[in-house]
């Protein structure tokens, strides 16, 4: 398999990452299971499947191309370029733990420690239940390897064979010789003058947006490089009943969930809910839907006031739903929420060189992630042992507590939670206020 460089927002992953604040992306898996040994047979079997999954034989390795290659492609000096690993070994990626009664606790864990970067950045730890009754699995894919839907990807490569539409070839890239046509000059020039432009326009949105940003206390912290996570399960027909009932998107109802629980939570730690309006980070992906290749991410944004302050659950509803909607007006290339554009008009050495410092201002653009993870409505099986549930965790932006990701699944919808652990030593109070906020919403809405 050849080397294949990274595209610009992958690099800037791999260049914002510290110790302090690794930049993989997690799902925690539950299984059910036959017999106490189910957990070592999984183990056994993601060992065997990941030598068989190309994407997970994928290292990620610094490039510095010759001045003549350079110059045909200045955007990619001083990248790096994902080629497979002649020395892999799954047995270094997958391992067996010891039973455990608390899953999220051990995944808190493993979730502050960084992959390793001289070999394929992923993870695969397996946790036995102590009631032998069932087991977990933890996936970790670094967010240079992988995306939420590229993740998906690897994970289904090691599960058992399951139907999923064919992917389409990539494009043969036409071979070239190592100094550009000059007939290809005046293309590359309009090409290079039209990225300016749009880098600019983007950053002149990005800019104003951001000049009212204030951090809510809270949800900002100086990192400790701990973690703790949590998850929570809610009937999805609940919240297709509270859609249905006052209008707008599924996914509208779950970030006024975030508000409502963000709300509870203040108020019942002592910080106070009065004022508080935090800017939430929505991503967008802008892959072509059905792409064969997906490899790169291709992630914008919109970026929303949380209405916490307010004290009515469906007038938050209604205020999240009006945001959302302006900003699907708008576009994803508008706002805050679009800096991520900003990656593809970034020289590569430029994210080498810059990548911990733009990892500081995310507290600037932003106080909380509120991501969705797409999974397939086809039940998933490990072994034969049926996943019953699965929490996906988002990475911790540098001077963040905390984290959402939520995913849909066989009826269920699943928050994962990642927080600073000791920032966020109750999570679990988060947690349990986005159950309360749904019955909330449940009960108003029959008001």
């Amino acid at each position: 398999m050849t080397a294949d460089l990274l595209a610009p927002l992958d690099l800037a992953f791999w260049n914002l990452e510290s110790a302090e604040h690794p930049m993989h992306l997690g799902a925690l898996g539950i299984f059910s299971a036959h017999s106490p040994a189910a957990g070592a047979h999984a183990a056994d079997l993601l060992a065997a499947r990941a030598a068989g999954v190309p994407g997970l034989r994928m290292r990620i390795r610094d490039v510095w191309q010759p001045l003549p290659a350079a110059l045909r492609r200045p955007f990619a000096f001083g990248g790096a370029a994902r080629e497979a690993d002649p020395e892999f070994d799954p047995l270094n990626h997958v391992r067996l733990h010891a039973p455990t009664a608390d899953f999220q606790a051990v995944a808190g864990r493993l979730m502050g420690r960084p992959l390793e970067r001289d070999r394929p950045p992923w993870e695969a730890h397996v946790l036995p239940g102590e009631d032998g009754v069932c087991f977990a699995v933890l996936f970790k894919f670094h967010h240079a390897l992988a995306d939420g839907l590229r993740a998906l990807t690897l994970a289904a490569g090691v599960m058992d064979p399951m139907d999923l539409p064919a992917p389409r070839p990539r494009p043969a890239e036409v071979p070239r010789g190592v100094l550009p046509d000059v007939r290809d000059l005046p293309g590359l020039m309009r090409g290079a003058l039209s990225d300016m432009s749009r880098a600019l326009d983007i950053g002149a949105s990005v800019a104003r947006s951001s000049l009212d940003v204030r951090s809510t206390p809270a949800l900002t912290c100086e990192p400790s490089g701990t973690r703790r996570t949590a998850g929570v399960v809610l009937d999805l027909d609940d919240v297709h009943r509270i859609r249905k009932t006052v209008g707008g998107t599924v996914n509208d109802v779950l970030i006024a969930v975030v508000a409502g629980a963000l709300r509870r939570w203040l108020d019942e730690r002592g910080d106070g809910s009065e004022g508080v309006a935090p800017r939430a980070l929505i991503p967008v992906s802008k892959r072509r839907p059905r792409t064969a290749y997906p490899q790169g991410n291709r992630l914008s944004g919109y970026l929303i006031r949380l209405p916490v302050d307010d004290p009515d659950p469906l007038a938050r509803l209604a205020s999240v739903r009006d945001a959302m909607d302006r900003n699907k007006d708008a576009g994803p290339n508008r706002g805050a929420g679009a800096v991520a554009l900003l990656a593809d008009h970034v020289p590569a050495l430029a994210h080498r060189l810059g990548g911990p410092l733009v990892g500081q201002a995310a507290r600037i653009w932003f106080d909380l992630l509120v991501t969705s993870v797409p999974l397939p409505s086809l039940g998933l099986k490990l072994g034969g042992h049926p996943l019953t549930a699965v929490f996906p965790f988002a990475p911790l932006a540098p001077g963040h507590s905390l984290a959402v990701a939520v995913s849909t699944y066989r009826g269920s919808v699943h928050y994962g939670l990642v927080a600073d652990a000791e920032a966020v030593p109750d999570l679990d109070l988060f947690a349990a206020a986005v159950s309360k906020e749904v019955a909330t919403l449940i009960k108003a809405c029959r008001s």
